[in-house]
């Protein structure tokens, strides 16, 4: 329910970052579920130090799963096997 609300969720973990958030993100809360647009659960990867706002957007890569239980049990499986295809160097 915390993306119904328009709010991403952001973190880090051994020199990666995340964010994970419904796009487009807006506030929908109080919309009907039949009476809401198109969306999805966008998952992105990036670098640290910086900030999802202050890091170059060539240096993220995201995906794009279902606004679902499942699509977001997805979206954590595939952020964490980007954790270990590409920033386990960073451990």
């Amino acid at each position: 329910m915390h993306y119904e609300y328009g709010e991403a969720y952001f973190g880090s973990y051994k020199g990666m970052r995340y964010r994970l958030a419904r796009e487009p993100l807006e506030n929908v809360k109080f919309v009907p579920v039949d009476q809401r647009g198109p969306a999805t659960l966008m998952a992105t990867v990036w670098p640290e130090p910086y900030s999802y706002a202050k890091t170059d957007k060539k240096l993220m890569l995201s995906e794009n799963f279902e606004v679902s239980e499942e699509g977001f049990t997805k979206a954590v499986e595939w952020i964490n096997e980007q954790y270990e295809a590409r920033f386990a160097l960073y451990k």
